[in-house]
């Protein structure tokens, strides 16, 4: 059986902001696919602890009110979304997601923000030993010179697979189409099939690296700093960094 057609876990998160070291989680899902059963989807939704910026709320339509209202406790929330996934990966489901790093990247941060040693040191180990899946890492190396948008309501669009900007950053709406990306990804690059899921996951780590290496000459030739991050799944904080840092104010779009 292929990575593909086994069971998956589906993962996305919505946010307060864009840099996953110090924006918040806002809601989550985890959809775990098991062939030829009902998928179990899991969906959170948090009181980030911090204010919802108004450009993020327009993106996922959560506000300050209604998180503090409605959500759980971030630390609670954040131990759930953490153990779960790391449970998945455990029994070898990979992880898959569209540009999935951010996402990983964040959970681990807000790990550490709330003390969750035993979750930060499991999503070390799957970063180093897991399966995780990331569409957006596939997609430019299958196709690697097509122009236009990489995200994921573009990328679902290129594919064939239907994601509306309404349903866009919905976490679970997320989730399930880059489930359905990796899926068609799959089908249409045997070589992909070809590779066991860890296999696969190293792979993703050299290519990741390659990508992030392209992008930061041409930044360097366009006179811009190259800041841009080789890690993959999980990016290595700021040396300035610690996690009771807060986002710089701003109106940014949420992931």
């Amino acid at each position: 059986m292929s990575w593909h057609t086994g069971p998956l876990a589906l993962f996305d998160l919505e946010t307060t902001g864009v840099d996953p070291h110090r924006d918040r989680i806002v809601t989550a899902a985890i959809i775990h696919v098991i062939p030829g059963q009902k998928p179990i989807t899991h969906e959170w939704l948090l009181d980030p602890g911090i204010p919802i910026p108004d450009g993020a709320t327009a993106v996922h339509g959560i506000s300050t009110d209604f998180a503090q209202h409605n959500g759980r406790a971030a630390a609670v929330g954040v131990f759930d979304i953490a153990s779960t996934l790391v449970a998945l990966s455990l029994h070898d489901v990979p992880i898959v997601g569209h540009n999935v790093t951010y996402d990983l990247t964040m959970l681990w941060a807000e790990c550490m923000r709330h003390g969750h040693r035993e979750e930060v040191t499991a999503l070390e180990d799957l970063a180093t030993e897991g399966c995780v899946v990331d569409t957006f890492v596939l997609d430019k190396a299958v196709d690697t010179y097509r122009k236009g948008s990489r995200k994921l309501v573009d990328v679902a669009a290129h594919y064939g697979i239907a994601l509306t900007e309404a349903e866009a950053h919905g976490a679970t709406a997320d989730a399930l189409a880059a489930g359905r990306i990796a899926w068609v990804i799959a089908q249409r690059h045997p070589h992909l099939v070809q590779r066991a899921a860890k296999d696969l996951h190293a792979w993703q780590v050299m290519e990741k690296r390659g990508q992030a290496e392209s992008f930061g000459r041409y930044l360097r030739k366009q006179g811009k700093p190259d800041d841009v991050a080789r890690e993959w799944p999980i990016q290595n904080p700021p040396a300035d960094w610690s996690p009771d840092q807060l986002p710089a104010p701003r109106e940014d779009t949420a992931a």
